[in-house]
């Protein structure tokens, strides 16, 4: 069974599988709005979920991405991002942004696909979290910013 992804109606998000990405559900909701969802499926089970808020009229950012902890460790989350990649690159966007922490497993995999660091958002997790987030056993406290930027060769 191949892995199909689609666009479905931010009223039909999976937010349930979004908060393994971004624990606050007031957030999610937040920016819902105003994105665009995409879920990753093997037949009728969703394996997983990413929403992108535009934040330009050639750029947009990744607000969150989510595989399900079964389906996890088995390319999902991969494939689902360069699905992503390549929509926005053909849909003519010049960059695709990310926040993620500044350590851990989520840096390596923005960075395996040509995301690169543009920025640090110094206290990000502390300011916009009403409790403490860790990773690995660590908090979170600052957001890096990481930006992929499409060449002209791609459009």
């Amino acid at each position: 069974m191949a892995l199909m992804i689609q666009e479905v109606s931010v009223t039909n998000a999976p937010v349930e599988l979004l908060l393994l990405a971004d624990p606050s559900e007031n957030k999610i909701r937040s920016y819902l709005s105003i994105s665009r969802c995409f879920v990753a499926s093997m037949g009728e089970v969703v394996v997983g979920a990413c929403v992108v808020q535009p934040l330009s009229p050639n750029a947009y950012e990744l607000m969150s991405i989510a595989v399900h902890p079964v389906h996890q460790q088995s390319g999902y989350g991969t494939a689902l991002l360069k699905w992503v990649i390549d929509f926005y690159r053909s849909a003519g966007a010049r960059q695709l942004e990310v926040g993620t922490g500044t350590f851990g497993y989520q840096l390596a995999f923005y960075q395996r696909q040509g995301f690169r660091v543009s920025s640090i958002d110094q206290d990000f997790f502390i300011k916009n979290y009403p409790e403490p987030i860790f990773e690995d056993g660590i908090q979170l406290f600052d957001m890096l910013r990481l930006t992929l930027r499409y060449s002209d060769k791609d459009a």
